[in-house]
């Protein structure tokens, strides 16, 4: 298996999905062995290190994840893969630690790997590398199947096949259309389209992503199928967390792109604060629209009810929800989102756009399309001012999602893996 994260070093949903996934096939007697690029640290490494379970999993004492880990065999190999960046935003952010006078050549390259072309600010130039140095792994390991999340390991997974002959299955998280909306990079494009192409299986996290897959990419239906994401349990409780507010908490939890549409949960923020003035808004995360976003806050007068966080993780988030009487996501193209997820099993009732793949399982959420701001500003309003209305949602929607397990979605990828040797 082929990802480019894994908890605790994460930066988005991918690599907790990856994580569950892998958890729940353990369940299922899969043996794994999982590669992932090395994105932190500045260590010198061998092309390939087994890493001690207590490095990736803060409690690796529980023996449920002691059973898992007999199962995982954890990879790391030299690469800057970045995730959630486009490929100009890598020569950005490549290109800023050369004048710092870091060399990520120095850094990351080393003298243990050669190959033909240019290596540098390249994000497409490091995917490469990652696919050259994978195959390799590949060649070395005894397995069934190759199983590659997203576009940066397609060419790893693409390698590995023609190097093996082992069947090949490509993980459809979110498409350059997601991300990009219709300015795509073509490079990325292509990537995604010969990746699947390539592959003997698609796995989408939603049938809005494979209705994406088969339309904009021209993918035999045949092929692709569908296994929504999971969660895993809410096991710990978050004691009582004083909010020094008096104000209920509205709460946008996520990356400020385009993806995401923290533009249209600011202008029904405003519609809101309108018919109620005792009410703040929260923006977690962090990305490439937070200044304009911030400007928007600015010109609407809503300075004193926002309040920016940054990015959060782990037990921030946790903490953010328990402080939270709502969460929004209203995403512009979303394949699936883990969050409101993360949120109902908080107790906190969610608002969704209906342009997102968790809106297709969810019935206890609200659901609006992204771009209506004024029937997003009557559900925040609805769940925050309607006891009995929050109360439905808070009650029904935890046992919702408790139902929603990664073990159940491990069985539905364990079928799609059979299928290739009926």
């Amino acid at each position: 298996m082929f990802g480019w994260e894994f908890p605790p070093h994460i930066t988005g949903g991918l690599g907790t999905a990856c994580y569950g996934l892998t958890k729940g096939l353990a369940k299922q007697q899969v043996q794994v062995i999982f590669v992932v690029p090395k994105a932190w640290g500045d260590e010198d490494q061998s092309a390939v290190k087994l890493v001690n379970a207590s490095d990736v999993v803060v409690d690796n004492t529980d023996s449920d994840y002691q059973e898992f880990w007999k199962k995982i065999t954890y990879m790391e190999i030299g690469s800057n893969l970045i995730p959630y960046v486009t490929p100009e935003e890598f020569k950005k952010i490549a290109e800023e630690d050369r004048l710092e006078g870091v060399s990520l050549q120095e850094k990351v390259m080393r003298t243990k790997f050669t190959f033909s072309g240019k290596y540098g600010t390249d994000l497409l130039a490091e995917v490469s590398r990652y696919a050259l140095v994978a195959a390799g792994i590949a060649r070395k390991q005894q397995f069934d199947v190759i199983h590659a999340h997203d576009w940066l390991t397609y060419p790893a997974g693409i390698a590995a096949k023609k190097l093996t002959g082992k069947p090949l299955v490509v993980h459809m998280h979110a498409t350059e259309f997601d991300r990009s909306g219709q300015n795509i990079n073509q490079d990325v494009y292509d990537i995604e389209r010969k990746g699947m192409e390539e592959a003997d299986r698609v796995i989408t996290v939603s049938n809005f992503t494979r209705n994406i897959v088969i339309e904009k990419y021209g993918i035999d239906p045949v092929k692709v199928f569908t296994v929504h994401n999971a969660i895993e349990p809410g096991e710990k409780e978050i004691g009582n967390i004083g909010k020094n507010v008096k104000e209920k908490v509205v709460t946008f939890l996520g990356r400020l792109t385009q993806q995401k549409g923290p533009e249209y949960f600011i202008e029904a923020a405003h519609l809101i604060l309108q018919r109620d003035p005792n009410v703040r808004f929260v923006m977690a995360g962090s990305g490439d629209l937070m200044n304009k976003m911030i400007r928007r806050i600015a010109q609407l007068k809503m300075g004193t009810k926002f309040h920016f966080t940054g990015f959060l993780k782990g037990a921030d988030v946790d903490r953010m929800f328990a402080l939270s009487d709502v969460f929004v996501m209203p995403s512009v193209s979303e394949p699936f989102g883990l969050v409101p997820l993360e949120a109902m099993r908080s107790n906190v009732p969610v608002v969704i756009s209906k342009q997102s793949g968790v809106s297709e399982i969810l019935k206890h959420a609200l659901k609006v399309d992204f771009w209506d701001i004024n029937g997003m500003a009557d559900a925040i309003y609805g769940l925050l001012h309607y006891k009995a209305l929050g109360d439905i949602f808070r009650k029904y929607g935890k046992q919702e999602v408790d139902s929603l397990k990664w073990d159940n979605a491990a069985r539905k990828v364990l079928r799609v893996y059979e299928s290739l040797f009926n």
